[in-house]
């Protein structure tokens, strides 16, 4: 992304998105006083982190025995009612569906790629599905500490051993299908990447022709293989990225707010929530509505405004799609492909 003399200013900067993922699928019921398990107190925590400032929602679902629910049917019924509820959100299903394990000491994984794939059949259908890019680890308690896990189910060892052995599946005979999948149906892709190698995978899948709509990110700083919480590496990610994508940062514990500073003061978006973190001060919990709630203080005290859910639609660029690899290159900002016998580095076409 390129910065400008006047990139800074606020009222030059999109509107704040916030992203929030109020159903903590890593969580058991007792780590957090806000985790949902009826689905009407799954739809009260949409309309709530609505009214606090949300405008996209980060959806898993949770069985009344307080375990992440692999049924599509419970999916399927929360997306219609949140239609309902908050129609102005932009409904965004988390694609791992869910990894919680399933007892003590049961493996957190996420599930096979065929039951993945289903995301892309979910009736209503979400705005968009999260999709990883390029296998590996997901080791979300390295960068954890005791502070943050004490009194939580993830601190009992067994359980803290199934989170750090934790891998994403999600190599090109994964991608490539699911790619193909959300897009027949209409789904945005929302990529969930970590790394420089994950990004430069995605705009060679934009230079194939394979992605060729919006480019909507998570930056995602969680540690145990991916990214950490380094600011250098945070900025060299949003240096990186396209001029046109759509960029969120997403971080763990009680590096979210710090993390999501930087973000709003360069002009990207943010998550929080109580997937990503339970904690405000040292030892003080903290809901995802107040979370929402810090970052609308945030943003609003250095002057940038609040996204509407219409002004969050537009964006995303909801609904838009391209005819082939040129025209997604020339919709993102970036330099077209070399053709046959061009030597030279590539430059925008000014004609275009």
């Amino acid at each position: 992304m390129h910065f400008h003399d006047d990139s800074l200013y606020p009222e030059n900067q999109e509107p704040l998105v916030i992203q929030v993922a109020p159903y903590g699928p890593e969580w058991l019921p007792g780590d957090a006083d806000d985790l949902p398990l009826s689905m009407e107190e799954h739809v009260q925590a949409a309309v709530d982190c609505y009214n606090a400032g949300a405008t996209v929602l980060h959806i898993h679902v949770r069985e009344l025995d307080g375990h992440g629910s692999k049924r599509m049917s419970m999916f399927n019924e929360l997306i219609g009612r949140l239609r309902e509820a908050v129609p102005d959100m932009v409904l965004q299903i988390g694609g791992s569906i869910s990894f919680a394990p399933e007892g003590e000491g049961d493996e957190a994984k996420w599930l096979s790629y065929d039951t993945r794939h289903l995301l892309a059949d979910l009736d209503p259908k979400p705005d968009q599905v999260t999709i990883a890019i390029n296998t590996s680890q997901m080791n979300i308690v390295e960068i954890m500490t005791d502070d943050d896990l004490q009194g939580t189910s993830i601190a009992n060892p067994a359980m803290y051993t199934a989170y750090r052995d934790m891998v994403v599946e999600a190599g090109p005979d994964f991608y490539l299908e699911h790619l193909k999948r959300l897009q027949a149906k209409g789904i945005q892709p929302h990529f969930q990447l970590a790394t420089l190698a994950q990004l430069e995978t995605v705009e060679r899948l934009i230079r194939a022709g394979i992605h060729t709509g919006p480019l909507v990110l998570n930056y995602v700083a969680i540690g145990g293989g991916f990214a950490g919480r380094h600011p250098a590496d945070l900025i060299e990610f949003i240096r990186r990225s396209p001029d046109g994508a759509v960029l969120t940062i997403e971080s763990s514990m009680r590096a979210v707010a710090p993390m999501n500073t930087v973000g709003i003061a360069l002009g990207a978006h943010v998550r929080v929530g109580n997937e990503d973190n339970l904690w405000g001060r040292k030892g003080e919990r903290m809901t995802s509505v107040a979370q929402v709630e810090q970052m609308v203080r945030i943003s609003k005290s250095v002057g940038r405004s609040i996204a509407t859910g219409l002004e969050a639609r537009k964006i995303y660029r909801l609904g838009e799609y391209y005819t082939d690899a040129d025209e997604t290159l020339a919709q993102l900002g970036m330099v077209p492909n070399r053709r046959p016998g061009q030597r030279g580095f590539m430059l925008r076409d000014p004609k275009a």
